[in-house]
């Protein structure tokens, strides 16, 4: 009978999707829009540049992209590409152009042209390939429901200027073609007034309905979990709650933790947290079988997590049963893996009423990570994004300053969590 309402609850979302997707129609015959820019790759080689389209001929889609600043002069940039690969989601035709052996810690600046017109012109810097190069990630996810506190967060990766976001999934709610053009939309206040673009590094949530969504939108893999190092200070790994957690996925995890053990720091990112804590979320039992251990023994250093729609970090932990531990996990300050999240980014924020002996500390509010990366530590801040109108924006060269009017979370231990090797 379970099994039964759980297929019927799943069919009235579909029919809803169909119908609210079926009664929004998108623009014909405007530029390009919609802009975003993704790292799955070597980030200090390459990086993706997506786009909406809005017209049926292809054969003017290119990118322009050259290390020198031409404006909005097409033809003075030295490089051009077209997309290597298009896609079609509920009303969306995206295009995506893979620029690849660029060079490290380098400014590019580019344009898209399509037969309705050409964008402004955005550029994205890749990343260092020096390990001793300090690096800024802002993480978080659970963006639905609520534009406010969603923009507001939009507004401070475009302040803040951290060299990419780690978001982990639930983008929108019934992702409909409305929904979704709202938050691509939003997406858009990430950007910088001087063009500057903030790559994103996305995850599957269980609001996104498949994995063919984010491949389709951000052109993921068909799997939807993935890793990059970040020169050998970071190796960063996404992974996909939403499918089976053991198998070829865990196969995976294990063949990438074991190749990837030469970098300072290892991170990853899921959707649904191993121990929620919030009590109407389910425990995350396949996460916590197959992933829990394998972390733990490669030295993952922090987890982030979402989709509880609250507030939390964890002590380090190691998987354990023995005297002292709790829902599996007992604190471990020389070895343990600290976990993070659990979303607010926009979605409904609720009541972090399931701490545990090991919890750090827990809050409700509208927040996301800011996480900072050098050879000897990692300074984690719970940033409240409410009050983003009022922060001051950072340069890119004081990226790693607090800047006027920052809301930290300030909790007994201060507001720094510092992890150190």
């Amino acid at each position: 009978m379970y099994i039964v309402r759980q297929l019927l609850q799943k069919l009235h979302i579909l029919s809803m999707i169909f119908l609210m997707s079926s009664c929004e129609k998108l623009p014909s015959s405007n530029p390009p829009a919609y802009l975003r820019v993704m790292f799955q790759d070597d980030p200090s080689t390459s990086f993706i540049i997506g786009w909406n389209r809005f017209e049926s001929d292809r054969s003017s889609d290119r990118v322009y992209f050259d290390t020198i600043d031409h404006g909005d002069n097409i033809s003075a940039y030295r490089y051009s590409q077209a997309p290597d690969n298009y896609s079609s989601y509920i009303g969306f035709e995206s295009a995506f152009v893979k620029l690849e052996n660029l060079e490290p810690a380098t400014r590019y600046y580019f344009i898209i042209e399509s037969n309705f017109g050409i964008t402004q012109r955005y550029y994205v810097d890749t990343l260092p390939d020096d390990p001793n190069e300090r690096i800024s990630i802002i993480s978080g996810g659970d963006s639905r429901n609520n534009r406010l506190p969603r923009q507001s967060a939009n507004i401070l990766v475009k302040k803040l200027k951290p060299h990419f976001v780690f978001f982990g999934g639930d983008m929108t709610n019934l992702g409909t073609t409305r929904q979704w053009r709202q938050w691509l939309e939003d997406w858009q206040l990430t950007i910088a007034d001087d063009g500057r673009v903030t790559p994103i590094v996305p995850a599957r949530g269980n609001h996104e309905y498949s994995n063919g969504i984010l491949q389709a939108l951000f052109w993921l893999p068909d799997w939807n979990y993935y890793s990059f190092n970040v020169n050998d200070l970071i190796h960063v790994i996404t992974l996909n709650s939403e499918v089976a957690t053991g198998g070829t996925q865990l196969n995976w995890l294990m063949d990438d933790l074991a190749n990837n053990t030469h970098t300072r720091w290892t991170i990853a990112q899921y959707h649904k947290p191993m121990r929620p804590h919030v009590g109407r979320k389910k425990e995350g039992t396949g996460q916590y079988k197959h992933w829990a251990q394998a972390f733990y023994d490669y030295g993952v250093d922090i987890v982030f997590e979402s989709d509880a729609h609250t507030v939390k970090s964890t002590w380090p932990l190691r998987p354990s049963t023995e005297v002292g531990s709790f829902e599996g996990f007992i604190r471990d300050d020389e070895h343990g893996v600290v976990y993070v999240g659990e979303g607010c980014w926009g979605a409904p924020i609720r009541n972090a009423d399931d701490n545990k002996p090991w919890t750090r500390e827990s809050g409700k509010f509208n927040q996301f990570k800011w996480s900072f990366f050098d050879q000897d530590k990692i300074e984690v801040r719970t940033v409240k994004v409410d009050n983003a109108q009022l922060v001051d924006e950072l340069d890119l060269e004081d990226r790693f300053e607090m800047p006027n009017g920052i809301d930290l979370w300030e909790t007994k231990y201060g507001p720094v969590m510092t992890i150190e090797r």
